[in-house]
């Protein structure tokens, strides 16, 4: 039954994306990379909330909040309010300059050198970090939740491999020669699957404690593991309450702003209304996502009586557990689904990147928008072989890797929000600003997270436990604290960068101010609602937290 209801509900997505795309032309890059420039606020609220949502966060999340509780949900809530800035500030002025990569406004407001160590960053990020990543969390995830090592008789290397090349063949597929459109229809319809089957847990979940009523279970919840509703994570936390002031809303503004794989969406939009709508409603969505990627993780803390050894092993243990029988194909089509968008969002960003910002540019200037396409997607078809290549290998990685691997991120995350911060609200600073606040960024993270923020760290523990201090919790409480948060990091070389940008903006202006030209690609009348709407989401992250508090 499992099987069959997975097989249905994956073949209906397929269908409906082929149905919608099948007249869709691919003789330029609008029509390829940006669906057309039609996409309307439930498709793009429906593609941002699934290429955001993967088995990393589900599991991840979900495993954090089993040991932690849910102050982990400053990853969800607060991305609505990045969400709000990005529909307010940052999309009227894409659509006005009517760019198909953020890249190429990088190139307009400085020059060429500078968009091509944008996207070279971006593609660096995608193929080393992101797709296999996706891939390997995602073949593990599916693996165990139909235990196809003892389904197939295969041994786990064999599942996983056969996981890894299954996903990847269908989201490059989808991604590489369906274009944009293709991703975010399916995106919308795996979207609704998502919410369906994500609040199935935690109800089913809630319904177990409180032996078959879910208000009596939320009830129970809540009185007897009060530590877990606990808003404000102290300095040893994964996520400190201080860095929600820093770090983490430049994190976020990055994200849902500046990041090519998902800000696509928006710049697809027909309209900036229809952009806003979307950017907005998704941000409504992001307020409910806590009861989806961390809710589960505190009922599973709750029903385990906090014994699983290994916390990411809490999300798909209470899948198991508590979900019935005929639906759990349903949700692993669904989960399918998630995987399956990650992987092909940042494909189809990474075609697109490659194609507009490398392929024109550099290899062939004078080629035709079909020449780009083509040229996109056989990159494309490459970088997904190679990243299912790759994938696998991870098993081999040491313990932590997944977050080591988030905290490489801020080495090209925070130089390029920096650059591109700075080149809409300055008019003087010059090209060669931008590149050495880009390269400093990169380069300063780097020594200070992986030189100085190691060597300090070992120094501290070492000198504890030459003091005698022995407790093992002691001294990982030492190990967090001994070197200021990777969020903190990045604020200060936020403000650092910035500074030096507006120095050599002083010193070397621009010989001429920018000016950005509406390019009447699209209507740019807003949302009149859109202020009062964003208003509206940030008073409510407010009050959950004061409520959680």
């Amino acid at each position: 039954m499992g099987i069959i209801s997975f097989v249905g509900f994956t073949a209906l997505v397929a269908v409906v994306s082929y149905w919608s795309t099948r007249s869709m032309k691919e003789d330029s890059s609008d029509d390829y990379f940006l669906g057309g420039r039609s996409l309307t606020a439930p498709v793009i609220a429906g593609s941002l909330l699934l290429t955001n949502l993967s088995t990393e966060q589900i599991v991840g999340l979900n495993g954090q909040a089993y040991s932690e509780g849910i102050l982990v949900m400053a990853w969800e809530t607060l991305a609505a309010i990045a969400m709000v800035v990005t529909a307010l500030f940052l999309l009227p002025r894409y659509l006005k300059g009517g760019i198909t990569t953020v890249p190429q406004f990088l190139e307009r407001r400085y020059d060429r050198g500078t968009k091509t160590i944008a996207s070279a960053l971006f593609l660096s990020g995608y193929v080393i970090v992101l797709l296999p990543i996706v891939l390997y969390s995602g073949a593990v995830a599916f693996s165990a939740m139909f235990d196809l090592p003892a389904m197939l008789g295969i041994s786990k290397t064999a599942a996983l491999w056969a996981c890894v090349w299954g996903i990847g063949i269908i989201g490059a597929i989808y991604a590489v020669f369906g274009g944009l459109k293709a991703v975010a229809v399916s995106d919308t319809i795996n979207a609704i699957g998502l919410l369906i089957g994500g609040l199935l847990i935690p109800f089913f979940g809630l319904a177990a404690i409180g032996g078959g009523s879910v208000a009596e279970g939320l009830s129970t919840l809540v009185r007897e593991a009060p530590e877990k509703f606990n808003s404000i994570g102290g300095p040893t936390a994964s996520v400190p309450f201080s860095t929600i002031f820093t770090g983490m809303m430049l994190v976020q503004l990055f994200y849902w702003g500046t990041n090519q794989a998902i800000i696509q969406r928006a710049l697809g939009a027909k309209n900036l209304k229809e952009g806003q709508k979307g950017l907005l409603l998704g941000g409504f969505i992001k307020m409910l996502g806590p009861i989806i990627v961390v809710l589960p993780g505190i009922i599973a803390y709750k029903l385990f009586d906090g014994t699983l050894a290994v916390p990411d092993e809490a999300y798909p243990r209470l899948v198991r557990e508590v979900l019935p029988a005929a639906w759990i194909g349903f949700f692993a089509a669904v989960l399918f689904g998630a995987i399956l968008s990650s992987f092909n969002s940042a494909l189809n960003s990474s075609v697109t990147l490659f194609g507009v910002d490398i392929y024109k540019e550099y290899i062939k200037k004078e080629a035709t928008d079909r020449e780009v396409v083509k040229a996109g997607k056989l990159f494309g078809i490459g970088l997904a072989v190679l990243a299912m290549f790759i994938a696998p290998a991870i098993a081999n990685a040491p313990d932590g890797l997944f977050g080591y691997l988030q905290e490489v991120n801020g080495c090209y995350s925070i130089p390029i929000l920096t650059i591109i911060v700075v080149g809409y609200l300055t008019k003087w600073v010059p090209a060669i600003g931008a590149k050495v606040g880009i390269l400093s960024g990169v380069i300063l993270y780097s020594i200070s997270q992986f030189i100085l923020g190691p060597n300090v760290a070992a120094e501290a523990v070492a000198t504890a436990t030459a003091s005698g201090i022995t407790d093992e919790a002691a001294l990982e409480a030492i190990r967090k604290t001994a070197y200021p948060h990777y969020l903190h990091v990045m604020a200060i070389l936020f403000v650092l960068n910035v500074s030096i940008m507006l120095i050599i903006g002083k010193l070397y202006p621009r010989k001429e101010a920018y000016v950005q030209k509406y390019t009447d690609q699209v209507n740019i009348d807003p949302w009149k609602y859109a202020v009062a709407a964003g208003i509206g989401i940030i008073i409510a992250v407010i009050g959950i937290y004061i409520y959680f508090s």
